[in-house]
């Protein structure tokens, strides 16, 4: 084999080696398994894309806000039982288990209820749990067409008194990635290790 046959067998087997490197890393990017999170993933859903409410110091609100950061957002009243005090308390469990990472995520409460939750109520509910969640309300109109636009479900169901009643109100916490996209519906239950595990990945990136 002469020095030019040599250098041509050279030459090729080095673009034999750079396609095999190139197809290599384009395959480990394509077949790369896919995200999987263990609350209902909602991404592509064209519906609670934003919000305008005035928070628990009267400061006007948006999901643009909060960009940057991952958002999860629950629709509750202050005098829940049951429901809206657990998930809170989830949360603020989740926020110790993220560390350093909670600095990246903002959790919303929205009152159903603005006519007992007013903002002094909100502030001083909320900050019972975690002094970083954020209470938001509306008046009635606004609370509506918000829960609508979530496709959460509230209905009132009278007391004793007229000041008395209780609301059915829907248990499912909705989750932002930090560009703003709706990605997740947490079930009511779900467990703190569960809910990092999904909140890592969206911080991630995925």
């Amino acid at each position: 084999m002469n020095l030019t046959e040599n250098f041509s067998c050279r030459w090729l087997g080095m673009k034999t080696l750079v396609a095999w490197l190139l197809g290599f890393v384009v395959c480990m990017t394509a077949c790369s398994p896919p995200v999987s999170f263990k609350s209902t993933d909602i991404s592509g859903s064209d519906w609670g894309k934003d919000f305008k409410l005035l928070d628990h110091r009267g400061q006007s609100r948006q999901l643009a806000d909060f960009k940057g950061r991952a958002v999860v957002v629950f629709f509750g009243y202050t005098q829940c039982p049951d429901i809206c005090p657990t998930t809170l308390t989830v949360m603020r469990e989740v926020m110790s288990r993220l560390g350093d990472s909670a600095d990246r995520l903002q959790v919303l409460f929205v009152s159903l209820d603005p006519a007992r939750d007013t903002p002094d109520v909100l502030a001083q509910y909320v900050a019972a749990f975690d002094p970083r969640f954020i209470g938001l309300r509306g008046d009635e109109a606004v609370t509506a067409a918000t829960a609508k636009d979530f496709k959460v479900f509230y209905a009132r169901q009278p007391g004793k008194s007229p000041d008395s009643y209780t609301i059915d109100h829907s248990t499912g916490s909705y989750v932002f990635d930090p560009q703003g996209r709706l990605r997740l519906l947490i079930r009511h239950g779900e467990t703190p290790d569960n809910i990092v595990a999904d909140l890592r990945q969206l911080l991630a990136g995925r």
